[in-house]
C-alpha cells in the first residue's frame, strides 16, 4: 500500500494506520515621488541573483535615471516607442511579496518579487498586474503590463533591484547596467516539460523556449530535437492529448486574454478559462482518453478543471507559492493533482479512491529552486515525479513502481538551455 494519507478535510477511512507520508530521496527619465530609501549596498557590487532585463526575449529597451530620481538614482525608468501595455516579465525567479493592482499614488500598480538572500526586484506604474501575493513566478514569466499609474508623468516601467530593501546598482546578464543605454533583452529561458509526444512510453523530455516566436523542443534519441513553433515569449506552456490519439500535443495559454491555444494534427483550437493571474494545467479528468484544460489559482490554492461540456470542478491543494503539477499517480487512467514546493523541494500528490475519498502523500525530491516536471519515466503507466535544474539544464527523473514508493532510482539527463 502506498504512503497516502487522507486530506484533513475529508473523513478518515477505516483502513488502519497509513504509512509515513514523506518519502525522502537526495538527489526616459520620468518623475516619480516615493519615500526615500537608504542605500546600503556597495556601489557596483554584483548581486547573487542572475537578473535579466524585465522584458520579453529579444526586445530592445532604453533605461534611464537622473540625480533626482526617487527613491534612488540607481532605479531605472524603461521606455521604448509605443510601449503602453507592453508585457513586463520577471527579471529572475522568486515569490511575489507584493502585488498591488489598484494603487493610485506613489508606485501606482506595482509588484515586488523576493529572490532570496535579501534580494528583490520592484516593478512600478503598471497598468495591469497578472500575479498575486504569495505566488511563485519563474524567470521570464509575465507579471504585468507597462503603464503610468501612481505618481507618474507618462508611461514607463520604474524598476529597482534591491538588497535588504535598499536600491542597488542594476546588473543584467552578469554585467553592470550602463544607465542611459539601450539594451536587447536576453531574458530567453527554457521551461521544462515531458510527455508521450511519440506515442510510446516512456515519456520524452521537452522544453518550451521563450522567444518572439516561442517553440517546443522535444528530445529524440540519436536525432536533433523536434521543434514545434507555437506561442510568444509571454505565453505559458501546457501539454496534453487534446484529440485522444495517444500522442501528447503542445499548447499555450495567454495570460492577458485567458486563452488556451491547443495544437493538434487537425489544426488549432482555443479555449477561454480562468483569470489572468491563473496558471495553466491539463489532464484527462474523467479517464475518457481526451485531455482537457484547467487552471491553478494561486490566491486560493485551487485547481479548476474544465470538462468537455464546459462545466468546471474544483479542488484545493497546497499553498499560494506552490507550483502545480498533474499526473496519473495510481495508474487508473484518470489524471490526479499535485503541487511542488520549491523552497522545500517537496511534491504533495493527491489522488481520489473508488469511494471518493481524497488522499495525499509527500515526496521529497530535488533541490530548492528546481522546477518540477512529471512523466511516466519507466513506461509502467504511472506518472513519476522529477525536477529540472535551471543552472545546469539537467532533468532528474525519479523512477519507481509508483511515485510514492520509497525505493527508487534516479536518472539524470541534460536537455535544454541552462540559465
Amino acid at each position: 500500500m502506498p504512503p497516502w494519507s487522507p486530506l484533513p478535510s475529508e473523513p478518515r477511512a477505516v483502513r488502519g494506520r497509513p504509512w509515513s507520508t514523506r518519502v525522502v530521496l537526495g538527489a526616459t527619465g520620468l518623475a516619480l515621488v516615493c519615500p526615500t530609501l537608504v542605500l546600503a549596498a556597495p556601489a557596483g557590487a554584483a548581486p547573487d541573483t542572475a537578473y535579466e532585463v524585465p522584458f520579453p526575449c529579444g526586445q530592445t529597451w532604453t533605461g534611464t535615471t537622473r540625480s533626482s530620481h526617487s527613491p534612488s538614482s540607481r532605479a531605472i525608468d524603461w521606455n521604448r516607442t509605443d510601449d503602453v501595455d507592453d508585457p513586463v516579465v520577471a527579471a529572475a525567479p522568486g515569490v511575489v511579496t507584493t502585488a498591488a493592482p489598484t494603487g493610485t499614488s506613489g508606485y501606482g500598480h506595482y509588484v515586488v518579487i523576493d529572490h532570496g538572500g535579501g534580494e528583490s526586484t520592484l516593478y512600478a506604474h503598471l497598468n495591469d498586474v497578472v500575479v498575486v501575493t504569495g505566488q511563485s513566478v519563474d524567470q521570464g514569466a509575465q507579471i504585468g503590463t507597462l503603464g503610468s499609474t501612481g505618481n507618474s508623468t507618462g508611461p514607463h516601467l520604474h524598476f529597482e533591484e534591491r538588497q535588504d530593501r535598499s536600491v542597488i546598482e542594476a546588473w543584467f546578464h552578469g554585467a553592470p547596467f550602463v544607465y542611459g543605454s539601450t539594451v536587447n533583452s536576453q531574458n530567453c529561458v527554457d521551461v521544462p516539460l515531458a510527455g508521450n509526444f511519440a506515442g510510446d512510453a516512456p515519456a520524452e523530455l521537452a522544453v518550451y523556449r521563450r522567444a518572439g516566436t516561442s517553440e517546443f523542443r522535444i528530445q529524440r534519441p540519436r536525432a536533433k530535437p523536434r521543434v514545434v513553433r507555437l506561442g510568444t515569449s509571454t505565453d505559458d506552456p501546457v501539454v496534453g492529448d487534446w484529440d485522444g490519439d495517444g500522442l501528447t500535443n503542445p499548447g499555450v495559454r495567454t495570460p492577458s486574454t485567458k486563452t488556451f491555444t491547443l495544437k493538434t494534427g487537425a489544426g488549432l483550437a482555443t479555449v477561454v478559462l480562468g483569470n489572468a493571474t491563473d496558471e495553466p494545467v491539463a489532464g484527462d479528468w474523467d479517464g475518457d482518453g481526451l485531455w482537457e484544460v484547467g487552471v491553478w489559482r494561486a490566491k486560493t490554492a485551487q485547481f479548476r478543471m474544465r470538462a468537455a461540456d464546459g462545466t468546471v470542478s474544483t479542488a484545493v491543494l497546497g499553498d499560494a507559492d506552490d507550483v502545480p503539477v498533474t499526473g496519473d499517480w495510481d495508474g487508473n487512467g484518470t489524471t490526479d493533482l499535485g503541487v511542488y514546493d520549491q523552497a522545500t523541494a517537496t511534491f504533495m500528490l493527491r489522488r481520489v479512491d473508488d469511494d471518493g475519498l481524497a488522499w495525499t502523500a509527500d515526496v521529497v525530491f530535488g533541490e530548492p529552486g528546481d522546477l518540477p516536471v512529471v512523466g511516466d519515466w519507466d513506461g509502467n503507466l504511472r506518472t513519476d515525479v522529477g525536477v529540472w535544474d535551471p543552472a545546469t539544464a539537467t532533468f532528474s527523473e525519479r523512477r519507481a513502481t509508483s511515485p510514492t514508493a520509497a525505493r527508487a532510482t534516479v536518472q539524470d539527463l541534460r536537455f535544454g538551455r541552462a540559465r
